[in-house]
């Protein structure tokens, strides 16, 4: 159990050390830099939902055959709309964008650039709460390094991605401290969201398949509605790419590693 709570402690931890950054940095971070961190972090979701959640999905499937795709394809399928439906449910504002999403309101702008990040880490959450009550259960085949490593990755991405929501945050005019608590809060959903989903293992064990694609659908709803035309925006520049190049590769290296 210890290794469990440290497990969905750790992608925490990473965004509030990254939030930590409004007190050791005088500026904003650039337009590249941003672009750079932003690219790194799509990459790290992109293969923690390949290889952490959707294999593992398909081989806990494997006794149905060739329809052994089949929990993954509508688990990611539910994991998507469920993104698209909060996506339209939630006013928020993304890096970048200068325009409001979801219904109207009167909210400022900061608490709409932090409702942006929320939604971003209610994925991020969940996939560490399925994966760790998988572990938990002894009958899914996940094991703890595999886990662990899913939690590091986003750890490793978080960290980043507190920088760039605290920063902002405060060249908006917001304090530091305050800046720093809206950075650290906009993470606090991920053990949140982890912690219920081990509270209720029980009754998602039969359909684990189906959740691991459920949290993997909906991180690359993240990945492609956000992250990429964040890491795109303005000039033209490859170090998104790059950075992508280089998330996917490290969070895929973890997971082989460790799992």
């Amino acid at each position: 159990m210890t290794q469990t709570i440290q497990g969905i402690l750790i992608p925490f931890l990473g965004t509030s050390l990254g939030a930590a950054c409004v007190y050791f940095m005088k500026n904003k971070l650039s337009a590249m830099v941003e672009r750079a961190l932003t690219g790194f972090a799509a990459g790290v979701m992109t293969a923690a939902s390949i290889w952490s959640l959707l294999i593992p999905a398909m081989t806990q499937s494997a006794g149905m055959g060739r329809f052994a795709f089949l929990p993954a394809v509508i688990g990611f399928w539910i994991g998507t709309l469920f993104l698209l439906l909060i996506d339209h449910a939630t006013p928020h504002l993304h890096q970048f964008s200068e325009k409001a999403e979801g219904p109207s309101s009167h909210f400022s702008r900061t608490t709409m650039m932090l409702l942006a990040v929320t939604i971003h880490n209610i994925p991020e959450g969940m996939a560490v709460g399925v994966v760790f009550a998988g572990l938990l259960s002894g009958t899914s085949g996940i094991s703890a390094g595999a886990a662990m490593a899913l939690s590091l990755g986003i750890a490793i991405q978080n960290f980043p991605e507190g920088a760039i929501i605290s920063m902002p945050l405060h060249a908006e005019g917001m304090k530091k401290n305050k800046a720093f608590i809206g950075g650290v809060l906009s993470g606090a959903v991920e053990p949140v969201g982890a912690a219920l989903m081990i509270l209720f293992s029980e009754l998602f064990i039969p359909a684990m398949p189906y959740l691991l694609s459920f949290a993997a659908g909906a991180m690359i709803y993240v990945v492609v509605e956000e992250l990429i035309p964040e890491m795109s925006a303005g000039e033209h520049s490859d170090i998104g790419v790059l950075m992508y190049a280089f998330g996917f590769t490290v969070m895929m290296a973890l997971d082989v590693a460790l799992g």
